[in-house]
């Protein structure tokens, strides 16, 4: 099971994450996302547990326990959402009184 950690300390690495959870259960992996341009925690991380049981166990005991100093969220990870790349509708006009000019506004033919 997929299990989503957010509000953590940015000093909570993967090695704190899978110290926390294997305490419940085999830990498959525990990853503390990174922002990919200074490489420092996001504050939040995806824990992957291979027992059912043990990771709803996991995630009821550990949702609402303080961490570093901060009150973690646990809750079972909802599958990614599928991104389509264009960043929303760019269909649409340029919006208000936009017109498209040329560059032969000011010539005559």
């Amino acid at each position: 099971m997929n299990i989503y950690v957010s509000n953590l300390s940015f000093n909570v690495t993967d090695e704190d994450l899978n110290e926390y959870f294997a305490e419940y259960g085999e830990v498959s992996s525990a990853k503390v996302i990174l922002d990919k341009f200074t490489q420092k925690s996001r504050g939040f991380a995806f824990v992957e547990m291979s027992d059912e049981e043990a990771a709803k166990k996991a995630i009821q005991e550990l949702d609402g326990a303080s961490v570093d100093g901060r009150t973690i969220n646990v809750s079972v990870a909802k599958p990614r959402e599928e991104r389509t790349g264009g960043g929303g509708n760019r269909t649409g006009g340029g919006g208000g009184n936009f017109q498209k000019r040329n560059n032969f506004s000011n010539s005559r033919y």
